[in-house]
C-alpha cells in the first residue's frame, strides 16, 4: 500500500474524532523554521474574521489491540486497515504544509503491541517535526491512556495541545462497551498533562526561555448514544472534568452506528440535536453561571430537543423574571433568553450612560424576539406575556431546528 491509498485509509479513519482544536496557543518556539500557531486553526474550522484554517488529520494507524464495540477500528471490525509509519506522517505535514493545503497536524492512534510502543511512535513524529524539521506550526497529539509518565511529558514539550478521550460519559459505561480501558488510566493520564501545563507556567514566569508544555491545554471526547445515560450525567462528568483537570474544550460526539455492531449498541444513531443541545449546556455551565442541576432535573434528566437549554430554565422559572436591563445584576442579565456575554458587557457598559430603551437593546443585536417576554426597559414592560401559555412557542426559534431536522434526514437517507 502507498502513501496516498495509507492516506485515504487513516484520514478517513480520523474523522470520528472530534476532540481537535487550535485555539489558545500563542507559543514562541525557539529557532528559524516553518510555521506559525498565531492564528493558525482546524481542519473546517473558522478563524473570528471568517478565514477558512485546516489541520491534517489522521490516524498513525487504524489496527488496534482494543475491542471497543462503539469503534469502527476496533480488533473485531472487519475494515481495510493502514499503518503510517513516521517518517512517512512527517513527510505529508510538511509537503501538506508547503502547498498551502494545512497549517498544522493533528496525530491520533489505534493502540498496536503496547501503549508504549504506540505513544514512542507519536512522540517519535513530533521530535522530527520540531527538531530535524524545524517545523512551528500546531500540533496535537491525542495521548495513549496507560503509557508511561516519560511519553506522556515529552508529548507535552512538542505539542501545542494533548487530548486523552474520557471514551463514554461514566464508568459504568466503559466497563459496559470497552472492559480493556480504564477510567483511572484516562484521568491519570490528564491529571499528567494539567500537572505538566501548570508546572510550565510557573517555569514561564521565572524565565522566558522555559520549555512550553502544551500551552494549548489538553480536551478530551465523549460519546453520547451509545448508551442510556442521560445528559444529566453526561454533564455532570464534563463539569467534573473542567474543574479537576482545567480543560480547553469537552467535545460530544454523537453515536454512529457502526457494521457488525455488538447487540447492546442502538441501531440508529441519536438526533443531532441532542449534541448541539449538550454544546449549549456546557457553554452555559462555563460561561453563564448556570449549574447541571439548574440545567437538568431528576424528574428531566435529558435536556429538551425542542428549545434549548437557558430558555427551558427561564420557563421553568419564570418568578425570576421579567429583569430590568437597567438595574439586575450581570449574573441574572446573563439568564435572558437572547442575551449573550457580549450583550450583556455591551449593557452594562452602555446603562451608565442612559437608561437602556428597545431600540437601544436592537442596536446591541440582543434577540430581542426572544427576550422581550423577559425583561423591562425605559419603554417596554412585558405586562402578561410571562404567563401566556404558548409562550414557548412564540419564542422558540424555528429556523435551527429545521436544520437539524434536515441533517438527521439526510444521514437516515429520507431526502
Amino acid at each position: 500500500m502507498d502513501v496516498r491509498e495509507k492516506l485515504q485509509v487513516l484520514a478517513d479513519a480520523a474523522k470520528y474524532d472530534a476532540s481537535c482544536a487550535s485555539g489558545g496557543s500563542d507559543a514562541k518556539r525557539a529557532g528559524k523554521g516553518l510555521g506559525s500557531t498565531q492564528g493558525m486553526g482546524i481542519c473546517h474550522s473558522f478563524t473570528p474574521d471568517g478565514r477558512c484554517v485546516s489541520l491534517l488529520k489522521i490516524l498513525l494507524t487504524n489496527y488496534c489491540i482494543f475491542d471497543c464495540q462503539y469503534c469502527v477500528n476496533r480488533v473485531s471490525s472487519d475494515v481495510r486497515r493502514a499503518r503510517f509509519t513516521a517518517e512517512e506522517v512527517v513527510w505529508l505535514t510538511l509537503e501538506f504544509y508547503r502547498r498551502n493545503y494545512i497549517e498544522g497536524l493533528f496525530l491520533s492512534s489505534g493502540i498496536i503491541q503496547t501503549p508504549d510502543y504506540t505513544m514512542e511512535q507519536i512522540v517519535e513524529v513530533g521530535r522530527r517535526l520540531r527538531e530535524e524539521e524545524g517545523f512551528r506550526g500546531y500540533i496535537h497529539f491525542k495521548t495513549i491512556p496507560g503509557c508511561d509518565e516519560r511519553l506522556v511529558a515529552a508529548a507535552g514539550r512538542l505539542a501545542d495541545r494533548l487530548s486523552v478521550n474520557i471514551e463514554l460519559p461514566t464508568p459504568a459505561d466503559l466497563s459496559q462497551l470497552a472492559p480493556e480501558k480504564k477510567t483511572s488510566e484516562i484521568t491519570g493520564a490528564m491529571e499528567q498533562i494539567h500537572d505538566g501545563v501548570e508546572e510550565a507556567k510557573t517555569e514561564r514566569k521565572v524565565s522566558r526561555h522555559a520549555v512550553p508544555f502544551a500551552p494549548a491545554g489538553q480536551s478530551t471526547q465523549m460519546i453520547v448514544g451509545a448508551t442510556e445515560t442521560p445528559d444529566r450525567d453526561i454533564l455532570a462528568t464534563a463539569s467534573e472534568l473542567y474543574q479537576r483537570h482545567q480543560l480547553r474544550r469537552v467535545y460530544y460526539s454523537a453515536y454512529s452506528p457502526i457494521p457488525h455492531a455488538d447487540e447492546r449498541l442502538p441501531s440508529i444513531r441519536p438526533p443531532l440535536v441532542r449534541e448541539h443541545r449538550l454544546y449549549q449546556a456546557d457553554w452555559l455551565t462555563r460561561f453563564y453561571g448556570f449549574t447541571v442541576d439548574e440545567l437538568t432535573t431528576a424528574e428531566q434528566p435529558n435536556l429538551s430537543l425542542e428549545i434549548d437549554p437557558k430558555l427551558a430554565w427561564a420557563l421553568r422559572n419564570r418568578e425570576c423574571f421579567p429583569v430590568d436591563v437597567n438595574r439586575a445584576t450581570k449574573e441574572m442579565l446573563l439568564r435572558v433568553p437572547g442575551f449573550g456575554a457580549k450583550n450583556v458587557a455591551k449593557i452594562l457598559a452602555s446603562r451608565r450612560h442612559r437608561r437602556l430603551r428597545v431600540q437601544d437593546l436592537k442596536r446591541l443585536r440582543v434577540a430581542w424576539g426572544r427576550a422581550k417576554a423577559f425583561v423591562v426597559a425605559a419603554d417596554h414592560t412585558p405586562a402578561k406575556l410571562l404567563d401566556d401559555k404558548l409562550l414557548p412557542q412564540r419564542v422558540k426559534p424555528v429556523q435551527q431546528l429545521l436544520l437539524f431536522e434536515a441533517a438527521d434526514s439526510a444521514a437516515t437517507g429520507e431526502l
